[in-house]
């Protein structure tokens, strides 16, 4: 009905001498479905984003935001028909600052004891003298045989803080008679009935049961882990009753796992031992564990006992110690980059450590709580004023990226970083989401990306263009109509002058668009009446072009 009404209307004006002139009219109707042509800015919500799918609350790309805006506007605004045009704004996530994943991703590295210059003296650090920066490269060299041109590694060591002094470390000890039982040790019985068990004078095993029983049992450490204490030493507290001594033994492992029979044993050789005739104690010599630097090794005491011979045999106590250098020392990590021949400190880069988190606090919800970021406690809100303090003298432009410990509950504990740049006095991190635009316009049958700018001319603009030809040839009348009456007259200026007129407003007011940049210029003219009109351009070889 609503075609018929219209068509009579139209008809009811038309004096022409056509045969079906119906026809021509339901044509251009039918071309042009929709009357109602509108214009809208509309700010995506957070409401909008679930709607979407789109569970971070922005578009991973432009290209995402093209295909699914077309279907919202014609949603939104179902009666809307060609010429009708949507400014979008929208959140569009851009990525992580150029070079971050390099860091991020980076293979790590702890340096062993061995790696220290002062390993020979069983320093576990560098000291407070020495530059890591001169002997890190050759460990890098000598571990990532591979490395090709752009590879990152982050180095981690310790540092001595301060003065240092040789001393011996006892790191680890079973003092079994004083907590008469076995500690962490494992007690394995291979054959027999009999097993070790734990007393008050220490750990205890015997074959004899009223009567002597063949037996083989096994008494063994947990994991010692030998790569912090280089050269050390092995010593045990033993006592023998009555008993042949080659019954029992000492033995170490790099290879066990839970099975005593395939691991490999190495045999400790004792010497001055009690010849079992009687209660007797006696304190072994200190055994070296030199062979064993940097592995991780199982200790393990055993015993066997014959129908002929049943001793019994108890371990008192066990100690490992090494010798040291005693001091202070701190937590250090930095990021080196192979340059292709040679490992180099990367520059412009921070890696903020433990002690850098707890400045920052150490209270709930804050870094040092627990060394990290995460969700609830962001970075942003707190290295800006991090790097303000530790780079007081940070100049206009200075830029650096900073790497960081971050924890989610959804994929747990991470590195992440960004990019942060010293501007009007403040160190601000660099956006991974933006705040962006897509204009859309509809063409009569959907919503489609369009960067046409509409822009209606001002009086300014109209004086720009009076002063620019003025003393143009062939443009004096036209201007002189413009000032007279403030508008475009089509009696007095032609198409082409009109379309100069235009470029030299776009050319001013927006300056360097690209090719293929469109726009919707509305002037005030005068063809019998004086209105506004709308005219289209687009900008091909640097001109702009009417664009119907």
């Amino acid at each position: 009905m609503k075609k018929i009404f219209y068509s009579l209307a139209i008809f009811s004006l038309l004096f022409t001498a056509c045969e079906n002139p119906m026809e021509d009219i339901y044509e251009e109707i039918d071309a042009n479905p929709s009357a109602i042509v509108g214009d809208v800015t509309y700010t995506v919500t957070d409401e909008d984003y679930e709607e979407f799918g789109l569970t971070y609350g922005s578009f991973n790309s432009e290209d995402e935001a093209k295909e699914i805006f077309p279907g919202f506007l014609t949603e939104k605004y179902p009666v809307w028909g060609k010429g009708s045009s949507a400014l979008i704004e929208y959140k569009l996530y851009i990525g992580n600052a150029p070079g971050i994943s390099d860091y991020t991703y980076a293979d790590e590295y702890s340096l062993a004891v061995t790696d220290y210059p002062g390993s020979l003296e069983n320093a576990v650090a560098f000291y407070q003298d020495e530059n890591s920066a001169d002997y890190i490269p050759a460990t890098l060299e000598d571990n990532f045989t591979t490395a090709e041109e752009g590879d990152v590694v982050l180095a981690k060591y310790s540092q001595y803080v301060g003065e240092t002094e040789n001393g011996i470390t006892e790191f680890h000890s079973a003092d079994f008679a004083g907590a008469g039982t076995l500690l962490d040790y494992e007690a394995i019985s291979v054959s027999g009935d009999q097993t070790w068990y734990g007393t008050n004078y220490g750990a205890k095993v015997t074959g004899y049961d009223g009567g002597t029983f063949e037996n083989e049992d096994w008494l063994i450490s947990p994991d010692i882990d030998l790569s912090s204490f280089p050269n050390a030493t092995f010593q045990t507290t033993q006592i023998f009753n009555y008993g042949d001594p080659s019954g029992f033994s000492v033995l170490i492992s790099t290879d066990y796992t839970d099975d005593v029979t395939t691991a490999t044993w190495d045999v400790i050789e004792l010497t001055n031992v009690p010849d079992g005739t009687s209660w007797d104690e006696f304190l072994s010599e200190e055994y070296s564990l030199a062979a064993y630097n940097g592995e991780t090794i199982n200790i393990a005491f055993k015993y066997i006992s014959t129908v002929d011979d049943a001793g019994t045999y108890e371990i008192v106590d066990v100690s490992l110690k090494a010798s040291g250098v005693e001091g202070e020392t701190m937590d250090v990590a930095e990021f080196y980059t192979f340059d292709g021949s040679a490992w180099e400190l990367s520059e412009d880069v921070y890696y903020l450590s433990d002690a850098d988190f707890d400045s920052m606090g150490e209270g709930d919800d804050q870094p040092g709580e627990y060394n990290n970021f995460g969700s609830s406690i962001s970075p942003d809100d707190y290295l800006p004023t991090f790097l303000s303090i530790k780079y007081p003298y940070a100049q206009e432009g200075d830029a650096l990226d900073v790497i960081y410990k971050y924890y989610s509950s959804s994929s747990g504990a991470q590195l992440r970083g960004n990019l942060y740049t010293f501007t009007s006095g403040v160190w601000t991190g660099y956006e991974s989401t933006i705040e962006t635009t897509l204009q859309l316009g509809h063409d009569g049958t959907t919503w489609v990306p369009d960067n046409t700018i509409k822009y209606e001319l001002t009086g300014a603009d109209y004086t720009l263009i009076a002063d620019t030809y003025r003393d143009v040839a062939g443009y004096s009348g036209a201007v002189g109509n413009l000032e007279n009456y403030g508008n475009i007259s089509t009696f007095n200026w032609d198409e082409d002058q009109i379309d100069a007129a235009i470029n030299t407003v776009i050319e001013a007011r927006y300056p360097g668009l690209e090719e293929g940049q469109k726009f919707a210029i509305t002037i005030y003219v005068y063809d019998g009446s004086s209105h506004n009109i709308t005219i289209n351009y687009i900008k091909e070889e640097g001109v702009y072009v009417r664009n119907e």
